[in-house]
């Protein structure tokens, strides 16, 4: 009897310590599932303004068609394939095979066709698929909790508006286990989102940076996919594209190694013709797509990079790449980055 008691104890013991181990680091919502909102039947109403609204957010700002559409590798800018504009692709050319961003046309049958637009509106900001899955969290759902409830019902309305294209894909399938870690990341959005203070420049280029999710390829990442802190806008995560050499970020801070020379027309120039005077920047950096963005928008967007702290970390995608001491990434001219 002595002995079971031992037993029992231990078991209980050891039992408890796991479900506070559990609750201290992961958490419970790799096993439980996301959190999420239920859906409501609310309709968006389109209107002209919507429609232009959306297209301009669609096209230009929030990065939907760069990465829901397959792109042409055979012209500059990588615009999306004539008849393909947000039909869907899979990411293999970009080093992701089990990712596929899904078909965002109103097709019935390999489309959004049959998503309502509360589905939409959730996945755009909440991270929640039609299916009530997670999504992984390439998809920038966490800058798009910050989309004002009048933008998001235009980016909706526009998709809506879009000729519907038959292309099937294979869904995403995310590897254990991270299939379950990205569990943790969606947060509903209860009530109305406002409009941002857009009441200066550089506040308002804050808004259109975390649209466009700048900070998410201009931040290098760690081995875990996180990113690190210090290094905020510093560049050095390489990208890949059919087509197109492996190219690592740049350093958009005001630091000597980072953009502290352009001034606001030359930030123009290089978003408007993919040039830094005579040189030549890849269109993995999608300013083929940016490039759409008005004047003021583009400016205010150069207003806030103006203001950013400036960050010791030389990337420069002329030279070979090595590993780098400040990031433990791999790219060009990391030999000359110290740890600090």
């Amino acid at each position: 009897m002595r002995v079971k008691r031992i037993l029992g104890t231990t078991v209980l013991i050891v039992g408890l310590l796991l479900i506070a181990g559990i609750t201290a680091t992961i958490g419970w919502r790799p096993f439980i599932g996301p959190r999420t909102r239920a859906l409501t039947d609310r309709r968006i109403e389109s209107s002209p303004s919507r429609l232009e609204r959306g297209r301009y957010l669609v096209n230009h700002v929030n990065g939907c068609v760069v990465c829901h559409s397959e792109l042409d590798p055979g012209a500059e800018g990588l615009p999306a394939k004539a008849g393909m504009v947000a039909a869907g692709r899979n990411w293999a050319s970009d080093g992701i095979a089990w990712l596929t961003a899904p078909n965002l046309t109103p097709d019935k049958e390999t489309g959004a066709g049959n998503w309502t637009d509360d589905m939409i509106a959730r996945a755009v900001r909440e991270g929640i698929g039609h299916d009530g899955r997670a999504l992984f969290p390439i998809m920038p759902y966490a800058n798009y909790k910050r989309m004002p409830d009048e933008d998001l019902a235009s980016v909706i309305s526009y998709l809506r508006s879009l000729p519907a294209v038959r292309h099937e894909l294979t869904p995403t399938a995310v590897p254990f286990p991270v299939s379950r870690f990205i569990n943790a990341v969606p947060e509903p959005v209860e009530g109305a989102v406002p409009a941002p203070d857009l009441s200066t420049p550089a506040r308002r280029g804050e808004h259109l940076v975390t649209m466009a999710s700048c900070g998410d390829c201009h931040t290098p990442m760690d081995s875990r996919g996180q990113y690190i802190a210090g290094l905020e806008f510093a560049g050095g995560n390489t990208f890949q594209m059919a087509g197109r050499k492996p190219v690592a970020s740049a350093n958009l801070t005001p630091a000597p190694n980072g953009i502290p020379y352009y001034t606001e027309d030359l930030f123009l120039e290089t978003i408007r013709t993919g040039r830094v005077r005579e040189r030549q920047i890849s269109d993995v950096m999608p300013w083929g797509h940016y490039r759409g963005m008005t004047d003021d928008d583009l400016k205010a967007i150069f207003a806030y990079l103006k203001t950013l702290k400036p960050v010791d970390h030389y990337v420069d995608n002329s030279m070979p790449p090595s590993l780098c001491a400040r990031c433990g990434n791999t790219h060009g001219g990391a030999e000359r980055n110290k740890k600090s």
